[in-house]
């Protein structure tokens, strides 16, 4: 689950990361009184919203008067704001951050990871941070410096002082910096995150260091655990079916395709997806009802996919080991049913009970086609797509 920038600010605060005065507005009389609580010449209006890069995207504005500020609360409330990690359908804007400025001296960028290779937290940083660490990345590699933490240990003083040292922080401001560092890890593991960034941290012409920016992922297997966290949602920022799918403990991906999946089974659903851009379409979706879909269920399920207004076909791709294949095949009957399908529909059934699966479609008298391998099914949706 991820959350907004003030929200990660909020909770880094009480881990020793030093954060700026700002306040959070859903209006533009809100963000101009704001301004003015500040106190301050310079502020920034910043855009609330699921995603990286919004600086890029003009989400971000510098601000140095009331009217400033009151215009660019009325551009950006309301607006979708597209980036480079939203897609073309960006993200809805209801909400600004209006913070105070500060005399920047230089840019940092700081991340705890979770490694799933490693099985264990690493920290990324470097000491040359900023809306262009993409490209750093990929420019100067050397630059990125990499820490694993022994999960038996945690993090240490001296691994907080040494990464300190090697992305240039200076010797009057290492005790903040390593308490700091020692805070977010804290923050990670107690509040079971998979990811926090600081990006920019910036060290100020004073030497002070604040979180310009953050952002935290939280596992949502833990949720059940931190109830504070799950109130912290935010279902504006999701796709509408995929706040849907949760709801009926579906889990759907929304893509950019024409051919829309229901498959069983998150290995199946991959090598569906490769098998039809394999045979040249582009899945529009990732769904999978799991392992002991009812009737009931694979109906919310054609649903879902069907309310994507670019599928041009669905495949369902069914193997049956818990689950029964006649049981989705009453599911794909009753949906055909009930919705007014207008797409091609190609279903693969294998596994338990598939020839009575097979039998119920075929004595259905709908307009279904079947097919035996995943190869046949994929290539069948592609060209019932094609038109």
């Amino acid at each position: 689950m991820d959350i907004h920038e003030y929200q990660a600010k909020e909770i880094l605060s009480k881990y020793n990361v030093p954060v700026l005065p700002g306040i959070v507005a859903l209006k533009t009389s809100e963000a101009v009184t704001a301004y003015n609580q500040l106190g301050l010449k310079t502020c920034v209006v910043k855009a609330q919203v699921h995603s990286g890069a919004r600086g890029k995207a003009g989400g971000i504005k510098v601000c140095n008067s009331d009217d400033e500020v009151r215009e660019a609360a009325e551009n950006l409330l309301g607006s979708k704001l597209i980036t480079i990690q939203t897609g073309s359908q960006g993200k809805l804007v209801e909400k600004l951050y209006i913070e105070s400025g500060c005399d920047i001296q230089r840019e940092i960028y700081l991340a705890f990871v979770m490694d799933r290779a490693r099985q264990r937290i690493s920290i990324v940083s470097s000491s040359e941070g900023g809306m262009t660490i993409e490209e750093l990345a990929q420019e100067k590699p050397d630059a990125i410096k990499k820490v694993e933490i022994d999960p038996a240990i945690g993090l240490t003083g001296f691994q907080a002082r040494e990464l300190s040292f090697a992305i240039d922080i200076p010797k009057e401001t290492l005790s903040s910096a390593t308490k700091m560092l020692l805070g977010c890890y804290k923050a990670m593991v107690s509040l079971d995150a998979n990811m926090l960034e600081i990006n920019p941290l910036v060290l100020t012409k004073d030497n002070s260091l604040y979180a310009l920016d953050a952002k935290m992922s939280f596992d949502d297997n833990a949720l059940f655990r931190h109830e504070e966290i799950r109130r912290l949602n935010d279902n504006s920022q999701k796709d509408p079916r995929e706040v849907a799918a949760e709801e009926h403990d579906l889990s759907y991906v929304g893509l950019e395709g024409d051919i829309g999946c229901m498959i069983n089974g998150a290995g199946l659903a991959m090598a569906t997806m490769d098998m039809i851009m394999h045979c040249g379409g582009e899945p529009a979706n990732f769904l999978d009802i799991g392992g002991g879909a009812s009737p009931e269920r694979v109906a919310k399920a054609f649903e879902l996919v069907l309310q994507d207004k670019n599928v041009k076909a669905m495949l369902v791709n069914i193997y049956a080991g818990i689950n029964r294949c006649d049981w989705i095949a009453e599911g794909i009957i009753k949906a055909v049913q009930t919705i007014d399908l207008k797409v091609p529909l190609i279903v693969r059934l294998s596994g338990t009970n598939v020839e009575i699966g097979k039998k119920l479609i075929e004595e259905s008298g709908l307009p279904i086609i079947l097919a035996d391998t995943l190869k046949d099914a994929a290539e069948s949706a592609v060209t019932a797509s094609k038109g």
